[in-house]
């Protein structure tokens, strides 16, 4: 196998460095202080086509493989996790369920404006009293004269107060179980849509997340998404594609922190020389930069497989749990390589700190992965 990346790979890297570096670093303490989602920078985010990047360009799309959408999201989480998390909550999510599972007419009518940045879109699995066990939702969609009718409310929801289009699973059929619930599509401005409580966060503050309330909210027909009965289905496999951008987002932060820490290490200086020449440092690097590159070459198996139509359950799930948890090694060696300046604001470790956890929680915890490969290798 050869991996090294092509010529277009490094362009493309080097492009979303040079604009994270540019039209993101300024801003990230600002960003994450005010909790402020930054739909300024959308349109940026557009031009560069990070709002469409799996899309066909039929739809307004970059057409990027799932190999450059890692190394994109990898350069975003490096300078700015929180940012990387919504574009891959817009594409892995949103945007991938509608281009997998949509009809001809909701794909021309919803992609355009998602890959164009007119829109942002959300996506809504989780509940107040279910998460891992995402099979036990109390939302509901109900049939009411040639439209649905849903009823309930998501917590956790990315984009839950900024989204324009929002991808909504709802129980169709309570005695079917898990082949019981449907998806749906669902416009801001529809009524009975509401956003809900905004949530103070750890970290990615600059990401909103918040409820999404359905009060009786009545949607046509046709904004039925995929068949009914196979959302949940539906779901798991947009999560198996989705878990390939987390571990892509995880690299990148681990990346950020490792490099944070070089410089710092490199720049401290005690007991007369750089702390960097200290071999308690040294080895924290190296193993870092080890599990670093590790983690990256998993991501990017990941991808390749999914690029080749390979079913990818147990290669994403691997990289998303090794990825996710060796960023917060490195997040947490950052702070111990700066010291006292690692437990503040004016350096960067903090922030990777309180943004990498999410990682091993969101889009299935690190003991969801474990079962999730434990269940693909025993059923070989």
């Amino acid at each position: 196998m050869d991996f090294r990346p092509t010529d277009e790979q490094q362009i493309l890297r080097r492009s979303v460095r040079e604009f994270a570096e540019t039209e993101l670093r300024p801003h990230v303490t600002e960003w994450d202080e005010a909790q402020h989602f930054p739909c300024e920078i959308v349109p940026r985010l557009a031009e560069l086509g990070l709002m469409g990047m799996q899309l066909p360009e039929a739809y307004g799309g970059a057409g990027l493989t799932a190999v450059d959408y890692c190394i994109c999201l990898e350069e975003l989480a490096r300078v700015d996790p929180a940012v990387a998390l919504s574009v891959a909550a817009h594409n892995g999510l949103c945007c991938a369920h509608i281009l997998m599972f949509g009809n001809d007419d909701q794909k021309h009518r919803y992609l355009p404006p998602l890959a164009t940045g007119r829109h942002v879109g959300a996506w809504g699995l989780t509940e107040s009293t279910s998460g891992s066990d995402a099979a036990t939702m109390r939302t509901t969609a109900v049939r009411d004269d040639g439209a649905w009718v849903l009823s309930g409310s998501k917590t956790f929801t990315t984009h839950g107060r900024v989204g324009n289009v929002l991808v909504i699973m709802a129980v169709t059929n309570r005695e079917a179980g898990s082949r019981g619930i449907s998806a749906f599509i669902i416009e801001r401005g529809t009524p009975g849509l509401s956003a809900g409580k905004k949530e103070s966060k750890l970290g990615m503050r600059a990401s909103d997340t918040s409820e999404v309330l359905v009060d009786r909210c009545r949607v046509p027909a046709d904004q039925l998404l995929g068949e009914e009965g196979q959302g949940f289905v539906n779901t798991m496999q947009v999560l198996d594609a989705g878990r390939i951008g987390i571990a892509a987002l995880a690299v990148g932060l681990a990346q950020g922190a490792y490099e944070a820490a070089l410089r710092y290490a490199q720049q401290r200086r005690a007991f007369g020389e750089s702390i960097s020449s200290f071999q308690a440092i040294q080895w924290k690097l190296a193993d870092n930069a080890t599990r670093i590159e590790a983690a990256r070459l998993l991501t990017y198996r990941a991808a390749y497989l999914r690029d080749r139509g390979y079913r990818t359950t147990l290669e994403s799930s691997m990289a998303k749990l090794y990825s996710s948890e060796i960023a917060v090694q490195a997040a947490g060696d950052c702070v111990q390589i700066h010291g006292g300046y690692g437990f503040v604001k004016d350096y960067p470790a903090e922030k990777f700190f309180r943004d990498v956890k999410l990682t091993t929680i969101g889009e299935g915890t690190s003991e969801i992965q474990r079962l999730v490969i434990a269940r693909q290798l025993l059923a070989r």
